[in-house]
């Protein structure tokens, strides 16, 4: 096989993973959390944290990464619940609450895809927080957007 054969066939597998990655990856989010978030507050003064999370309609799955720090640790639950900034609300998706290092990943899966659909649409309707055994109604609070 002649080089420039090998380098054109090189580029467009290249090409179809880079297009293949894109189309199977998921919608991103970086949220920040804090205490002063949480309602009804007060959450941990001290407390912050950061969620990334990725809703992957096409898999239905929601995809996490928690940290959170200068809070009572290991934490007692974290989860996504349904609410604009400033109101609580019902949990809609458990997640992993972080550990000892205050970090929790994984994903949640077997969701419906219309509703990750919803999530993606209208992420200012859901936040993300954590619970410590200080703080069981929760510890920080961050609005997805």
């Amino acid at each position: 096989m002649k080089k420039s054969t090998i380098s054109a066939l090189g580029a467009t597998i290249a090409l179809a993973a880079t297009v293949s990655i894109v189309l199977a990856g998921g919608k991103p989010f970086n949220i920040l959390m804090n205490g002063a978030s949480e309602v009804p507050g007060p959450g941990d003064p001290d407390g912050s944290g950061n969620a990334h999370i990725t809703l992957n309609q096409g898999q239905g799955e929601v995809c996490y990464k928690l940290e959170v720090a200068n809070i009572t640790l290991p934490a007692i639950g974290a989860h996504i619940h349904e609410a604009p900034e400033g109101v609580a609300g019902p949990v809609i998706i458990p997640l992993t609450a972080p550990d000892v290092n205050g970090v929790s990943e994984g994903c949640v899966d077997n969701l419906e895809k219309d509703f990750v659909k919803e999530i993606r649409e209208n992420p200012e309707e859901y936040y993300v927080n954590v619970h410590t055994s200080d703080h069981p109604a929760g510890a920080v609070r961050g609005q997805l957007k």
